[in-house]
């Protein structure tokens, strides 16, 4: 398998890294600042839309939405945008200030994917256009959301609209400022068949009956100026041309919703991993403590390349395959990054001592965006679970393919 990025994303990521060198890295303590100062809660960085302009006048701009979807599109493959979203992760904000940030990203894929041309017009273009953000409700605090058929948020035809009843937490984006759009998930039949009972449905933000019942903390952290936050749905009503694709769809939709999204988080944390390490091997070659370079005592390895190769593949196989083909492929990536993550960018942190703790670098940030992140779009168990009942089937298939009733154990 070969993996040379095109001349395409190669000339893409030469122009992104410019792009950060020049602009992104100098703003991150600025930002730091901003949004770890209390008095600035949930209101967004008045820098942030200057970078937006200059992102998107360099050509920089909603890079994420792979060339099937045509006119929405820059372009690229899965494949391609791989660099690219490496090279983003590296920043915490950096994501948003090309357009290409969750939940935004799924929510934007979804309806250019399965939203009628009203929906694209009225809330796809705006996402597009970063004049808005978007929010995507699924998980819910009474049941093990992990298992979504568990949801219970009810979703009922009433004449000519739906009503929506139910509680909702962990909806990161909700709390931001310029947060216009939800995209719920929830119950239409709870008789149907296990898969086919749940849909989804687009709420506004502000309609009546959407009510923040607390913001939510991260390890510590209010992750403003989006935020995670829970949310009670009491008696909301929509029309009911909100509804995405039909009642019973809204599995579909997550699965083709779920796959990049969970590739694209990935290939971000690939990226802290990736300045974590840059950042440790300095400070190792640099610090003495007991008359010795602090590389001189520890044995500095990393596991980044092994996780890079494997989003690579799985990118890969989206590409050539559809997002269904590559479930493995992704399941194995969902739970290796995260993990890689959290140990190469812990040993950035105990190699720069009580720095490493502090907001003076980036990597406490990091480390518990890749901790949070093997929970978000399912949590490791989940992925080792599929993983293996993916690979009994394949090797089942296997068996039944042989002749003359041969085992696969032996004759």
């Amino acid at each position: 398998m070969h993996f040379e990025h095109s001349e395409k994303a190669s000339g893409l990521s030469a122009r992104l890294d410019g792009f950060m060198r020049e602009h992104i890295y100098p703003a991150e303590s600025r930002w730091r600042a901003w949004v770890t100062n209390h008095e600035n809660l949930w209101k967004v960085w008045p820098e942030l839309e200057g970078l937006k302009v200059l992102a998107r006048e360099a050509g920089l701009w909603n890079l994420f939405l792979p060339h099937e979807y045509h006119e929405f599109s820059p372009g690229l493959t899965n494949l391609e945008y791989a660099p690219l979203a490496e090279i983003m992760g590296r920043v915490q904000f950096a994501s948003e200030a090309f357009n290409c940030s969750a939940p935004d990203t799924g929510n934007m894929e979804v309806l250019a994917k399965y939203g009628s041309p009203g929906h694209q017009e009225r809330w796809l273009e705006p996402l597009l256009d970063g004049r808005i953000r978007s929010a995507f409700a699924m998980t819910e605090p009474a049941v093990a959301s992990s298992d979504a058929t568990n949801i219970q948020t009810s979703i009922v035809r009433d004449g000519d609209d739906y009503v929506v009843n139910g509680r909702k937490w962990w909806i990161s984006g909700i709390l931001h400022p310029h947060c216009e759009i939800l995209i719920v998930l929830g119950k239409t039949d709870p008789a149907a068949p296990r898969h086919a009972q749940q849909s989804m449905i687009l709420v506004p933000r502000h309609t009546q009956g959407v009510k923040i019942v607390r913001a939510l903390t991260m390890l510590g952290s209010h992750n403003s100026p989006g935020g995670e936050a829970e949310v009670l749905f009491e008696n909301v009503r929509v029309p009911k041309d909100n509804l995405l694709l039909g009642e019973g769809r809204g599995f579909e939709i997550a699965q083709g919703r779920l796959g990049p999204g969970r590739i694209h988080h990935c290939m971000r944390l690939i990226g802290m991993a990736q300045r974590s390490l840059e950042l440790m091997c300095r400070r190792a070659n640099t610090r003495v403590a007991f008359g010795k370079r602090l590389i001189e005592q520890s044995a500095v390895q990393h596991e980044i390349e092994q996780a890079r190769l494997l989003t690579l593949s799985a990118a890969d196989r989206m590409d050539r395959s559809g997002n269904k083909a590559a479930r493995d492929l992704i399941a194995m990536i969902k739970i290796v990054a995260p993990s890689m993550a959290q140990t190469v960018i812990d040993r950035a942190m105990q190699v720069h001592g009580g720095m490493g703790i502090s907001s003076d670098t980036p990597m406490a940030e990091f480390f518990a965006w890749a901790r949070a992140i093997r929970f978000t779009d399912g949590p490791d168990e989940v992925h080792m679970s599929q993983l293996g009942k993916l690979t009994a089937a394949a090797y089942a298939d296997a068996a039944v393919g042989l002749t003359g009733g041969q085992s696969l154990y032996g004759r």
